[in-house]
């Protein structure tokens, strides 16, 4: 038998999953330990399904049963109250996930030395200044809990994104999945809650700049 801790410190691996399993969920979205009530109006079932409470609060939620949350799926609607023109222009934005195409520049000083090397980078993707202090790669070399390295490949993000940046990919995945932006049909329900669960994994994390 092992001695115990003089200091009172329990470092065993199943009293950390203990401390750990508080408000964990599965990939249905049911949050299995939460103790609160259905918000629909008369019903007293447990509200383990979560919804976001409107399109521009989607980090703050209501608290539903199985069958309310897929009622309150079916009516939300993502672009209520956005006129013609929001509209139009939001998908704009969307087909390009909200980062506009640039014009190719003319090479620079640093593309030339490139090319003096035999290697063509027209997209700058060794950097403007790679020839003279090459640094630190920042292309999936971060060192990463698994589950936020799942998160950000489930979002189609990078890990040297800040995490307004994989917000905006987070937002732009939720429009194209959501039932509203495809006819009702709730073929990518799975989908979706995935990039739910995969942003709730980055917001709270410490590995990603605000």
């Amino acid at each position: 038998m092992a001695n115990p801790d003089p200091f009172g410190f329990d470092i065993r691996v199943s009293s950390d999953k203990k401390k750990r399993n508080r408000g964990k969920r599965g990939m249905s979205g049911a949050f299995e330990t939460s103790q609160r009530e259905c918000e629909h109006p008369g019903c007293t079932e447990a509200g383990q399904y979560r919804a976001p409470r409107s399109p521009d609060h989607l980090d703050e939620y209501l608290w539903f049963c199985k069958e309310h949350v897929r009622e309150y799926n079916l009516k939300w609607n993502f672009f209520n109250g956005t006129t013609e023109e929001e509209f139009e222009e939001q998908m704009e934005q969307d087909r390009v996930w909200g980062r506009e195409t640039k014009p190719f520049a003319k090479p620079g000083e640093e593309q030339r030395a490139w090319a003096r090397l035999g290697i063509d980078d027209p997209h700058q993707v060794l950097g403007e200044n790679a020839t003279r202090n090459p640094g630190k790669s920042i292309t999936g070399t971060r060192k990463l809990p698994p589950t936020e390295r799942r998160a950000l490949d489930i979002l189609d993000a990078k890990d040297h994104w800040a995490k307004s940046e994989i917000r905006k990919s987070y937002k732009a995945l939720i429009k194209v999945l959501h039932p509203d932006m495809n006819g009702g049909d709730r073929g990518h329900e799975e989908q979706l809650q995935e990039v739910v669960w995969a942003w709730d994994q980055i917001k709270d994390s410490r590995n990603f700049q605000n």
